[in-house]
């Protein structure tokens, strides 16, 4: 009895400790997904818990960080903007984590920006985390080929404009790894439940809603046979999508490393 206890005890910690690592979520963060008029906008990378402003991990140097940028029919334009990233520290509610910042002046049509991260080492599970990343900002109203795949090696292809949706609109995605869906992709959805203060580089400690219970705080769906998954937005704000380890051999220094597909979008509410 006392060996199934602890059997028992140890598989549940396992599973507190995977639950912990999977609620990890890759941020590219600026204010406006939906932009009146051209300018220079604040891009930040953190990677946090942002429905908690939890724990903020130490992120290493992105492989990649890059914008594709889209006009009308115009081909797309990419321009690297790793060089352009000054290292920062992000502060949470719970620690602080090193963190990154760029200014990039946005035009007319969509703005794709990209993100490989540096592998991270989750300690508590043995394995490595990749969260490949994705956030596109529109300005003006001009079309842009948002429903394109740029090429990431793990992405979430947006089926509907990822920054026109009013609260109550659905968001769909297609998942591809390598540019092939992924049926029955495992997709967590988070909240950004505390404002981003750009000002000081941390989380705000109000959070715009209480979760009723721990579920809550991470939702999870499954996508289809075609990767596509559906996802109802219950408010306004900013709504982060993790599709999970998509690629299950794929290693990092002869470890396992889950290398996921993150997508944020925003909506609105009709006032």
């Amino acid at each position: 009895m006392k060996k199934k206890l602890i059997s028992t005890a140890a598989g549940m910690g396992l599973l507190l400790s995977a639950a912990c690592a999977s609620a990890h979520f890759q941020m590219i963060y600026t204010p406006e997904s939906a932009l009146v008029k051209g300018g220079a906008i604040p891009v930040k990378l953190v990677f946090t818990h942002p429905f908690e402003a939890g724990h903020t991990m130490d992120m290493g140097t992105p492989e990649k960080f890059f914008v594709v940028r889209t006009r009308g029919e115009n081909a797309p334009k990419t321009i690297d903007l790793k060089e352009s990233l000054k290292p920062m520290t992000w502060t949470s509610l719970t620690n602080s984590g090193k963190a990154w910042e760029t200014t990039y002046k946005a035009r007319g049509g969509d703005h794709a920006f990209c993100l490989i991260p540096e592998p991270y080492w989750e300690g508590a599970d043995n394995f490595y985390i990749k969260q490949n990343t994705k956030v596109i900002v529109n300005v003006g109203g001009e079309p842009g080929a948002w429903n394109e795949p740029v090429g990431l090696p793990t992405e979430i292809v947006p089926l509907c404009k990822p920054y026109d949706r009013w609260t109550g609109n659905v968001f769909q995605g297609q998942v591809l790894l390598n540019g092939k869906p992924v049926p029955g992709a495992e997709v967590e959805i988070e909240y950004m439940n505390h404002k981003p203060l750009l000002d000081s580089n941390s989380f705000a400690k109000e959070a715009a809603v209480e979760a009723p219970q721990d579920a809550y705080i991470l939702q999870t769906i499954f996508a289809d046979a075609n990767g596509v998954f559906t996802f109802g937005i219950p408010r306004e704000g900013w709504w982060g999508f993790a599709a999970l380890d998509l690629d299950p051999d794929y290693t990092y220094k002869g470890k396992k490393c889950s290398r996921d597909a993150v997508m944020w979008i925003q909506a609105k509410d009709m006032k």
